[in-house]
Protein backbone atom coordinates (compact mmCIF):
# COMPACT_ATOMS: atom_id res chain seq x y z
CA UNK A 1 0.00 0.00 0.00
CA UNK A 2 3.07 2.45 -0.93
CA UNK A 3 3.56 2.72 3.38
CA UNK A 4 7.06 2.31 4.89
CA UNK A 5 6.75 -0.31 7.92
CA UNK A 6 7.91 0.86 10.71
CA UNK A 7 11.28 -1.10 11.89
CA UNK A 8 11.52 -3.60 14.85
CA UNK A 9 9.85 -1.85 17.58
CA UNK A 10 7.22 -2.27 20.14
CA UNK A 11 4.88 0.57 20.92
CA UNK A 12 2.75 1.33 23.74
CA UNK A 13 -0.73 2.39 22.50
CA UNK A 14 -2.68 4.55 25.11
CA UNK A 15 -5.45 7.12 24.83
CA UNK A 16 -7.82 9.09 26.82
CA UNK A 17 -5.83 9.04 29.90
CA UNK A 18 -7.98 12.06 31.09
CA UNK A 19 -5.30 13.31 33.98
CA UNK A 20 -6.03 10.16 35.86
CA UNK A 21 -2.44 9.40 37.28
CA UNK A 22 -3.21 6.77 39.11
CA UNK A 23 -4.33 4.89 35.53
CA UNK A 24 -1.66 6.08 33.60
CA UNK A 25 0.90 4.83 35.86
CA UNK A 26 -0.31 1.36 36.80
CA UNK A 27 -0.82 1.12 32.64
CA UNK A 28 2.69 2.24 32.14
CA UNK A 29 4.24 -0.61 35.01
CA UNK A 30 1.93 -3.06 33.64
CA UNK A 31 3.76 -2.80 30.29
CA UNK A 32 6.89 -2.21 31.53
CA UNK A 33 5.93 -5.87 33.17
CA UNK A 34 5.57 -7.43 29.96
CA UNK A 35 7.82 -7.03 27.63
CA UNK A 36 8.24 -3.41 27.98
CA UNK A 37 8.32 -0.58 25.23
CA UNK A 38 10.26 1.21 22.53
CA UNK A 39 8.05 4.92 21.95
CA UNK A 40 4.54 5.49 23.56
CA UNK A 41 1.88 6.23 20.61
CA UNK A 42 -0.87 8.93 22.31
CA UNK A 43 -4.46 8.94 20.70
CA UNK A 44 -5.68 12.24 22.22
CA UNK A 45 -7.29 13.48 25.84
CA UNK A 46 -4.36 13.76 28.01
CA UNK A 47 -6.33 16.02 30.08
CA UNK A 48 -9.91 16.49 31.56
CA UNK A 49 -12.18 14.63 34.21
CA UNK A 50 -9.54 13.80 36.30
CA UNK A 51 -7.95 16.17 38.95
CA UNK A 52 -3.73 15.23 37.69
CA UNK A 53 -3.47 17.71 34.13
CA UNK A 54 -0.15 18.27 34.76
CA UNK A 55 1.88 15.77 35.90
CA UNK A 56 0.21 13.44 33.28
CA UNK A 57 1.43 15.85 31.06
CA UNK A 58 4.94 15.68 32.69
CA UNK A 59 4.63 11.78 32.68
CA UNK A 60 3.98 11.64 29.10
CA UNK A 61 6.78 14.35 27.59
CA UNK A 62 9.26 12.45 30.04
CA UNK A 63 9.03 9.17 27.59
CA UNK A 64 9.76 8.42 24.24
CA UNK A 65 6.49 9.68 22.43
CA UNK A 66 4.45 10.73 19.41
CA UNK A 67 1.15 12.20 20.19
CA UNK A 68 -2.02 13.90 18.41
CA UNK A 69 -4.83 15.80 20.09
CA UNK A 70 -8.12 15.19 21.11
CA UNK A 71 -11.22 17.03 21.72
CA UNK A 72 -10.58 17.59 25.57
CA UNK A 73 -7.15 18.97 25.19
CA UNK A 74 -8.70 21.14 22.91
CA UNK A 75 -11.05 22.32 24.93
CA UNK A 76 -8.37 23.78 27.99
CA UNK A 77 -6.95 25.57 25.45
CA UNK A 78 -9.25 27.49 23.42
CA UNK A 79 -9.12 25.52 20.03
CA UNK A 80 -12.93 23.71 21.34
CA UNK A 81 -16.44 25.54 23.01
CA UNK A 82 -15.94 23.69 26.29
CA UNK A 83 -19.94 24.73 26.12
CA UNK A 84 -20.17 21.89 23.33
CA UNK A 85 -19.31 19.50 26.44
CA UNK A 86 -21.91 18.27 29.06
CA UNK A 87 -22.09 19.68 32.52
CA UNK A 88 -19.31 18.05 34.47
CA UNK A 89 -17.00 17.88 30.89
CA UNK A 90 -17.71 21.85 30.48
CA UNK A 91 -16.75 22.21 34.25
CA UNK A 92 -13.54 19.89 34.26
CA UNK A 93 -12.19 21.50 30.49
CA UNK A 94 -12.82 25.16 32.80
CA UNK A 95 -10.94 24.32 36.41
CA UNK A 96 -8.09 22.60 34.01
CA UNK A 97 -7.48 25.67 31.76
CA UNK A 98 -7.09 27.62 35.07
CA UNK A 99 -4.88 25.19 37.29
CA UNK A 100 -2.20 24.44 33.80
CA UNK A 101 0.57 26.50 33.64
CA UNK A 102 1.59 28.84 29.94
CA UNK A 103 4.28 25.70 28.90
CA UNK A 104 1.56 23.00 29.87
CA UNK A 105 -1.24 24.52 28.08
CA UNK A 106 1.03 25.44 24.88
CA UNK A 107 2.16 21.77 24.76
CA UNK A 108 -1.45 20.57 24.12
CA UNK A 109 -1.91 23.20 21.88
CA UNK A 110 0.67 22.44 19.67
CA UNK A 111 0.06 18.69 19.20
CA UNK A 112 -1.25 17.81 16.03
CA UNK A 113 -4.51 15.66 14.73
CA UNK A 114 -3.61 13.27 12.75
CA UNK A 115 -0.19 11.97 12.50
CA UNK A 116 1.57 8.76 10.24
CA UNK A 117 3.72 6.47 11.90
CA UNK A 118 4.91 3.63 8.95
CA UNK A 119 1.88 1.90 8.32
CA UNK A 120 -0.10 3.21 10.80
CA UNK A 121 -2.48 6.41 10.96
CA UNK A 122 -2.62 8.24 14.53
CA UNK A 123 -5.84 10.30 15.28
CA UNK A 124 -8.17 10.47 18.26
CA UNK A 125 -12.05 10.47 16.52
CA UNK A 126 -11.61 9.80 12.91
CA UNK A 127 -10.42 10.86 9.49
CA UNK A 128 -13.42 12.66 9.09
CA UNK A 129 -13.53 14.76 11.95
CA UNK A 130 -10.72 14.04 14.09
CA UNK A 131 -11.51 15.30 17.40
CA UNK A 132 -15.15 14.92 17.64
CA UNK A 133 -16.56 11.42 15.96
CA UNK A 134 -16.61 8.75 17.51
CA UNK A 135 -16.36 5.50 15.54
CA UNK A 136 -18.62 3.37 16.49
CA UNK A 137 -20.62 2.73 13.58
CA UNK A 138 -20.17 0.86 10.17
CA UNK A 139 -20.58 4.20 8.25
CA UNK A 140 -18.37 5.93 10.47
CA UNK A 141 -15.77 3.48 9.70
CA UNK A 142 -15.83 3.28 6.43
CA UNK A 143 -15.93 7.05 5.97
CA UNK A 144 -12.23 6.85 7.59
CA UNK A 145 -11.33 3.60 5.96
CA UNK A 146 -12.04 5.31 2.63
CA UNK A 147 -9.26 8.33 3.94
CA UNK A 148 -6.98 5.92 4.99
CA UNK A 149 -3.49 6.32 3.26
CA UNK A 150 -1.93 3.45 5.39
CA UNK A 151 -3.20 -0.38 6.05
CA UNK A 152 -3.59 0.35 9.86
CA UNK A 153 -5.24 3.21 11.79
CA UNK A 154 -5.36 4.37 15.57
CA UNK A 155 -8.08 6.06 17.37
CA UNK A 156 -9.64 6.82 20.37
CA UNK A 157 -12.34 8.99 21.78
CA UNK A 158 -15.19 6.56 22.70
CA UNK A 159 -13.27 4.96 25.44
CA UNK A 160 -14.51 0.79 23.76
CA UNK A 161 -11.66 -0.84 22.62
CA UNK A 162 -12.79 -2.14 19.61
CA UNK A 163 -11.43 -3.23 16.14
CA UNK A 164 -13.07 -2.31 12.71
CA UNK A 165 -11.75 -4.92 10.23
CA UNK A 166 -12.36 -3.82 6.32
CA UNK A 167 -14.25 -6.60 3.69
CA UNK A 168 -15.12 -6.49 0.63
CA UNK A 169 -18.78 -5.91 2.12
CA UNK A 170 -17.95 -3.48 4.31
CA UNK A 171 -16.49 -3.76 8.14
CA UNK A 172 -16.87 -6.18 10.67
CA UNK A 173 -16.34 -5.08 14.24
CA UNK A 174 -15.27 -6.67 17.40
CA UNK A 175 -14.34 -6.15 20.97
CA UNK A 176 -10.65 -6.17 21.59
CA UNK A 177 -10.17 -9.60 23.42
CA UNK A 178 -7.02 -9.87 26.23
CA UNK A 179 -6.48 -13.43 25.89
CA UNK A 180 -6.18 -13.34 21.68
CA UNK A 181 -3.57 -11.04 20.41
CA UNK A 182 -4.79 -9.34 17.33
CA UNK A 183 -2.26 -10.36 14.24
CA UNK A 184 -2.06 -7.42 11.76
CA UNK A 185 -1.56 -8.17 8.24
CA UNK A 186 -0.76 -6.14 5.04
CA UNK A 187 -3.79 -7.45 3.05
CA UNK A 188 -6.26 -6.48 6.02
CA UNK A 189 -6.97 -2.94 6.71
CA UNK A 190 -7.45 -2.64 10.37
CA UNK A 191 -8.62 0.81 12.54
CA UNK A 192 -8.50 -0.11 16.74
CA UNK A 193 -9.01 1.68 19.16
CA UNK A 194 -7.00 0.77 22.62
CA UNK A 195 -10.00 2.30 24.93
CA UNK A 196 -9.14 4.26 27.77
CA UNK A 197 -6.59 4.65 30.50
CA UNK A 198 -8.62 6.87 32.57
CA UNK A 199 -11.97 6.60 32.30
CA UNK A 200 -13.24 3.18 30.37
CA UNK A 201 -16.53 3.17 28.93
CA UNK A 202 -17.27 -0.22 28.57
CA UNK A 203 -18.13 -1.81 32.09
CA UNK A 204 -14.63 -2.52 32.91
CA UNK A 205 -13.20 -0.07 35.51
CA UNK A 206 -9.99 -1.64 34.74
CA UNK A 207 -7.15 0.98 32.56
CA UNK A 208 -7.20 -0.49 29.14
CA UNK A 209 -4.50 -0.24 26.39
CA UNK A 210 -2.60 -1.90 23.63
CA UNK A 211 0.86 -3.06 22.87
CA UNK A 212 2.11 -3.54 19.25
CA UNK A 213 5.04 -6.06 18.84
CA UNK A 214 6.03 -4.83 15.27
CA UNK A 215 8.20 -8.16 14.63
CA UNK A 216 5.80 -10.74 15.42
CA UNK A 217 3.22 -12.08 12.26
CA UNK A 218 3.46 -10.28 9.20
CA UNK A 219 2.90 -6.69 9.85
CA UNK A 220 2.96 -7.28 14.04
CA UNK A 221 0.71 -7.83 16.54
CA UNK A 222 -1.97 -5.74 18.98
CA UNK A 223 -2.18 -7.25 22.28
CA UNK A 224 -4.58 -5.67 24.57
CA UNK A 225 -4.52 -5.29 27.95
CA UNK A 226 -6.57 -4.17 31.23
CA UNK A 227 -4.78 -3.75 34.77
CA UNK A 228 -6.24 -2.33 38.05
CA UNK A 229 -5.12 0.63 39.63
CA UNK A 230 -5.84 3.03 42.58
CA UNK A 231 -8.97 4.21 41.86
CA UNK A 232 -9.65 5.56 45.12
CA UNK A 233 -6.73 7.84 45.37
CA UNK A 234 -8.27 8.66 41.97
CA UNK A 235 -11.38 9.40 43.29
CA UNK A 236 -10.31 11.18 46.34
CA UNK A 237 -8.12 13.86 44.00
CA UNK A 238 -11.09 14.89 41.98
CA UNK A 239 -13.49 15.08 45.39
CA UNK A 240 -10.55 17.31 46.42
CA UNK A 241 -10.74 19.73 43.61
CA UNK A 242 -13.68 20.32 43.78
CA UNK A 243 -14.49 18.73 40.61
CA UNK A 244 -18.15 17.46 39.85
CA UNK A 245 -18.86 13.86 42.35
CA UNK A 246 -20.10 11.59 39.14
CA UNK A 247 -16.42 12.35 37.33
CA UNK A 248 -15.47 10.39 40.56
CA UNK A 249 -18.25 8.19 40.40
CA UNK A 250 -18.21 6.82 37.40
CA UNK A 251 -14.44 5.23 37.68
CA UNK A 252 -15.57 2.80 40.00
CA UNK A 253 -18.74 1.84 37.57
CA UNK A 254 -16.38 1.72 34.20
CA UNK A 255 -19.00 3.61 32.09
Amino acid sequence: MGCATIPAMRALVVSDIHSNLEAFDAVLADAEEHGGYDIVWFLGDLVGYGADPGRCIERLQELPNVAVAGNHDHAVTGKLNPDLFNGAARAAALWTADVLTYDELAYLAGLPEVRTEGDFTHVHGSLRDPVMEYLLSEPAALATFALMGTPFCLVGHSHFPIVWTENEHGADVALLDPTEPLGMHQDRRVIANPGSVGQPRDGDWRASYLLYDSEAEDAGVLEHRRVEYDIATAQRKIREAGLPEVLADRLARGH
